[in-house]
């Protein structure tokens, strides 16, 4: 260490002198692991603290003037202007109480499979106008008021016959189309609920049948659709018509059917449940995707199958393609790809994700591949930096798949949702209006394990980082 000072009198300088100080300090090799053993203890661990307990919570964003998101508890509140939109993910306060296991988003209102010690298995809220979520009023028991909009989740009663537990009433699968809603339970029952005005909901249809303010539940039972040999595993809405797939790997439908959508071989509706074959006769399907016209399905051995509205080539690029399908087909345009382990199919596109985790869209709309490129009737990829992958990250990967009717989203293996395509309701989550023409990744307070994509807003089902 150098020290230095100086002596004045008056102004003249008398004296300078520079002092040199050696000072240091040495250690034994014993004496440092000391020091080094007690610097460690007392680094403190940081043990977060956690809201709740639940496996789960549930974010929302998008349209809020519906009631779709449920966030709102104050009818006054739920009308003003500003609260018309959530920009954002938002927690969803009704799964800091409940456990969330399921969500579907249908046009405008969502539909939540809870686990609750009261036997309460489904929640809904959102519009209510076809009775989607049950016959729901307020007020009065003996001049109750129908409640066409419902802006916080509320019990949805589903009909149990004698000897039915809460377990058997658990949902197991559902789905939510323009205004009906398909539930399977544990015991394998389906339950539809909503308009009926096509046979969406699996019953005859009833000329001039009023669906607001009705009680009715429809109640199917599994053995009705498959026979005993077979169990549906999954439903799927789509516009205004459903699918029924089965464990052995077996496609029913019933609903509208203009575009071929229903692939029963005409473009008919249809109120009655019916197996449908084509190329997936002799096939084990294993995953549907509809959101809106145009049906995907998926093999077990990672081959798509398509049926419903092309208008777009989503189903067929060839010259003379027929733009609707009324019957299922092997998937050509596809085959280049690889394995398929997921397919999503929107209002005029579609999406494949392969077993390396590449994503492809084609068809028409905003595909992810910038202002420029609105269609395409060749499965395009997305490259793997897009979805988070870096030097630094370099196995990340996209793991699932899905669309609305007009966006589109992925989640990749370390949990991040990543969105682009229409956003005029804020339904990307992205803080603004504008449209995403580039997967951009979703602000979540969590890994994300579902995505529910509505019309003009989206659900995500999440588990904590901790």
């Amino acid at each position: 260490m150098i020290l230095g000072y100086m002596v004045f009198t008056g102004n003249t300088m008398l004296k300078t002198q520079r002092i040199v100080l050696g000072i240091s300090r040495s250690y034994t090799a014993k004496a440092k692991r000391i020091v080094l053993a007690q610097d460690k203890t007392k680094i403190k661990e940081y043990s977060p603290k956690t809201t709740d307990n639940h496996e789960h919570r549930v974010y929302v964003w998008g349209f809020q003037e519906t009631g779709a998101l449920g966030i709102q508890t104050n009818v006054k509140k739920a009308k003003e202007r500003y609260t018309e939109m959530v920009h954002h993910p938002t927690r969803l306060q009704f799964s800091n109480n409940n456990e969330i296991t399921d969500v579907a988003a249908g046009y405008g209102f969502t539909a939540y499979a809870v686990k609750r010690d009261d036997g309460e298995t489904l929640f809904g809220s959102g519009l209510n106008t076809d009775s989607q979520l049950g016959f729901q009023v307020k007020g009065n028991p003996n001049d109750p008021a129908n409640l066409d909009v419902i802006i916080y989740p509320t019990a949805i009663k589903l009909p149990r016959v004698q000897g039915e537990t809460d377990e058997d009433m658990r949902v197991k699968n559902m789905s939510a189309g323009r205004a009906h809603l398909v539930v399977l339970t544990q015991n394998g029952t389906i339950f539809t609920l909503g308009n009926n005005s096509y046979g969406q909901c699996g019953r005859s249809i009833i000329e001039e049948e009023r669906y607001s303010k009705s009680a009715l539940i429809h109640r199917i039972s599994q053995e009705d659709i498959c026979g005993k040999e077979d169990e549906v595993v999954q439903v799927e809405c789509g516009q205004d018509h459903s699918m029924f797939l089965t464990k052995k790997g077996r496609v029913y439908t019933c609903g509208w059917g203009a575009d071929g959508q229903t692939g029963q071989g005409n473009y008919h509706t249809a109120g009655q449940i019916t197996l449908i074959g084509g190329d997936i006769e002799k096939e084990k399907i294993v995953r549907l995707s509809c959101s809106s016209d145009c049906v995907l399905a998926l093999n077990e051995a990672g081959d798509a199958f398509g049926w419903g509205n092309s208008e777009y080539g989503q189903l067929d690029d060839s010259e003379l393609a027929e733009t609707q399908i009324n019957i299922p087909r092997a998937l050509k345009l596809t085959k280049s790809l690889g394995k398929i382990k997921d397919v999503a199919a929107g209002g005029s596109f579609c999406m494949a994700l392969n077993d390396q985790g590449l994503v492809y869209t084609w068809g028409f709309g905003i595909l992810g591949f910038g202002p420029f490129v609105e269609q395409t009737s060749k499965p395009q990829h997305l490259l793997p930096p897009l979805f988070g992958r870096n030097d630094f990250s370099n196995e990340t990967t996209v793991v699932s798949i899905g669309c609305g009717v007009f966006h589109m989203g992925a989640v990749n293996s370390d949990g991040d949702l990543f969105m682009w395509g229409k956003n005029r309701f804020g339904h990307l989550g992205l803080g603004h209006k504008k449209d995403q023409f580039f997967p951009f990744k979703t602000a979540i307070n969590g890994k994300v394990t579902k995505v529910a994509y509505g019309v003009d807003h989206t659900i995500a089902l999440c588990k904590s980082f901790f």
